[in-house]
This record gives structure tokens, C-alpha cells and sequence, in this order.
């Protein structure tokens, strides 16, 4: 029976995330009344497929928030609430359909029981007795409706999602602070280019790098807070210390793009790591000629993630810490899911703060971050 298999999906999900990922685990509801699951077919006029019984029997949702658990499509889990007041959304969007323009966009058989929450994407469940597609789940896309295909029952995808944690990082699955994320790294691109390449001539007509950069350039908190706690730590860090974690993190950004193997960028990461000041950026210098040949290469190559290697590498080496690690990481995000463990460390492992809210960017008084936005929404007098 498929409802034993919500059972058994249930049952391996639950012990994978108590395992590596407590705060999702802590965000799925406990289970649902039987006598609410039937309140919400009476009010939808539809059967719920067995397998949605069981799993909301199982668990009735997850708690919204930046912890939640999501589906691997970045779904909420929902519960019966939820199912029947977005359900009721989506038969107000699909108002007037004809059966057939229905049966692509949204049609009153269908329930939703994943939601996306920034649009109204989200994974729904066909309710439509005695129909072979009866228990089928499907997804809908704000521009291009509804499409199934991704599972038979809610039993098959619960079971594919727990096979998915186990595998981990193959799986597209990473986890962090007690969290568990969906990511992908990006498959490594062949490599090119030489240690033995020449140096291009100061006049060829090349792409020129952006320079403008400084160490003593503000970095607006917004970028910061796309990091959630990393962010935070970062911006109550000393200098010193952010600006430490900025040459690792140039670095492990050269190893993972293979920008490491030209001596000019070698030489400049040595040289940062030593604390000696890089002299005034020039478009002529070696490692700014070197790093426009690469800009060069990797548009020809159609490389787009080492040609922002060697842009991000421009502003590591002259420009602000802050601005550093936010870059690198950023572009690290597309070559391995440790890229948030990897900065943790490269910050020396300190406790993490809690996720930042806009008050805390509002109070924060950090003289290379740009926060007085959130300054003006929320003065420290504020309540």
C-alpha cells in the first residue's frame, strides 16, 4: 500500500533530519485531527488520495519561516490550513476556465500541499475520483500552469525525497547551522588555459578590468544579509578578521576556478597573505593584464563563472575585506555546497548569531558597512 510507503518515506526523513538538520526537523507540526482532514475535504468538495490523509496524519505541515522544511522544488510543506486556504486562491485565479484550459492551469480536482510562497508556484495532488490520474502530483508555474509527471502518488515522492537526504550532497542537499538547503553545485567546466600562457602586451586591446574598487569602500548591509547569520557574523567581526577569512576565501575561489595556476595571481595571493599592501591598481600591471586574458579566454570558452572569478579577484586583491568575502562566497555558492561551512571556518568558527532582521542592520555600527537605510526604518529608541 502506498500509505505505507507516506509511513516508511516519513519515517527515514524524520530520522535524517534529527540527525543533520534539528531546526527543519523542528519545524514539522505534529499530526493532524482526523476530524479537521475531513472538515477540509467537506470545504473543497474533493477526496483527499490516501497518501495525503496519511502524511497529514503524520504531519500537519511545517511552521513558515526561514527554517522550514521544504520539498526539494523549495516548497513549504503544508498543512491542512494552508492546503485549503491556498487551494481556494488558486480556484480564485482559474475562475472561468472551460474544462480543457482547466485541465493545464488549474482545475478545482487539484489541491495544493507545497508552497513556494514568494509566487504562487507550488506542488499540488490530483483529487479527482476515478480517474487514473486520482493521487498523482504535479506542480504549478506562475507562467506556465500546471504539469505532472513528477510522481504517481504523494507515497512515491515523499520516498524519493528521503532517498535524496541520504544521498546527501549528491542528492542536491546541503545542511548548515542545523538547517537543511537544496543546492547544486555547478559540474566543473574543462579546464583551459596555461601557467605558460604569455602575458599580453600593456597596449593590446583587451577588456578592461574594473578598478574603481577600494579597501576603504562601504558594502551595503542588504548584500550582507543575503547570508543570513553568516552575514550577521560578518558584520560585527573585527576588520582584522574579516579581513583574514577574505584572502582564504580569495584563495579557495583560485584553487576551485583554476586561476591559482598563473604565478601573477599566485604571487598576488602570497604577497596578501604576508600583509603586504598591493601597490596602486593599474590596467598594465601584470596581474591585472593577466586577469583581462582571462576575461578573454572565458568569454571565448563561454566560462561565465571563471570570468567572475577573475572580476571578483581584481576586487579581492585592492578592494574592501567585506566586499571580498561577500564576492567570493558568492561566486563559491556555484562550485560547492561547503561554501558556507568553508567561510564559517575561514572566520575562525565563532558562535553564529541568530538569522539578522532589518533592526539588527538598523542598530549596527560598523564603519565599513553601509546599514543607514535601516537606520532611518528603525532608530535605536524605537520600540
Amino acid at each position: 500500500m502506498t500509505t505505507d510507503l507516506v509511513q516508511d518515506s516519513w519515517n527515514r526523513i524524520d530520522a535524517w533530519l534529527r540527525e543533520h538538520a534539528p531546526r527543519t526537523f523542528a519545524t514539522l507540526r505534529p499530526p493532524a485531527e482526523n476530524e479537521e482532514i475531513a472538515a477540509a475535504q467537506e470545504e473543497l468538495g474533493v477526496v483527499f488520495p490516501p497518501d495525503l490523509v496519511a502524511s497529514l496524519l503524520r504531519h500537519n505541515g511545517a511552521v513558515d519561516g526561514v527554517d522550514a522544511f521544504r520539498f526539494s522544488t523549495d516548497d513549504r510543506l503544508l498543512g491542512v490550513s494552508g492546503i485549503v486556504e491556498e487551494t481556494q486562491v488558486m480556484r480564485g485565479f482559474a475562475q472561468g476556465l472551460a474544462e480543457e484550459e482547466a485541465e493545464d492551469y488549474w482545475h478545482r480536482g487539484y489541491v495544493k500541499f507545497g508552497s513556494y510562497g514568494a509566487t504562487s508556484d507550488g506542488l499540488m495532488v490530483d483529487c479527482r475520483t476515478g480517474r487514473d490520474s486520482f493521487g498523482a502530483i504535479g506542480r504549478f508555474f506562475d507562467e506556465t500552469g500546471t504539469s505532472f509527471g513528477r510522481a504517481d502518488s504523494l507515497g512515491e515522492c515523499l520516498a524519493e525525497l528521503a532517498g535524496r537526504l541520504e544521498r546527501g550532497q549528491e542528492g542536491g542537499v546541503v545542511t548548515f547551522n542545523g538547517r537543511l538547503f537544496w543546492e547544486t553545485a555547478m559540474s566543473a567546466r574543462p579546464e583551459w588555459g596555461s601557467a605558460d600562457d604569455p602575458l599580453p602586451a600593456p597596449d593590446e586591446q583587451l577588456p578592461e578590468l574594473d578598478l574603481s574598487c577600494s579597501p576603504t569602500d562601504l558594502l551595503h548591509a542588504s548584500y550582507l544579509d543575503e547570508f543570513e547569520e553568516l552575514g550577521a557574523l560578518l558584520a560585527v567581526l573585527p576588520r582584522e578578521r574579516v579581513a583574514e577569512a577574505a584572502r582564504k576565501q580569495l584563495r579557495r575561489l583560485a584553487v576551485e576556478t583554476g586561476l591559482i595556476k598563473y604565478p601573477e595571481v599566485e604571487s598576488a595571493l602570497d604577497a596578501s597573505e604576508r600583509g603586504e599592501a598591493p601597490p596602486r591598481p593599474d590596467q598594465t600591471d601584470p596581474l591585472a593584464l593577466r586577469l583581462r586574458a582571462v576575461l578573454v579566454q572565458a568569454n571565448t570558452h563561454r566560462d561565465v563563472t571563471r570570468r567572475w572569478a577573475a572580476e571578483k579577484m581584481a576586487h579581492g586583491i585592492w578592494g574592501s575585506p567585506y566586499r571580498s568575502v561577500y564576492e567570493s562566497a558568492g561566486v563559491r555558492s556555484r562550485l560547492s555546497g561547503d561554501w558556507r561551512a568553508d567561510l564559517h571556518a575561514d572566520l575562525g568558527t565563532p558562535p553564529l548569531p541568530p538569522i539578522p532582521d532589518d533592526r539588527f542592520w538598523g542598530a549596527l555600527r560598523n564603519s565599513a558597512i553601509d546599514s543607514s537605510w535601516y537606520a532611518s526604518q528603525y532608530p535605536q529608541d524605537q520600540d
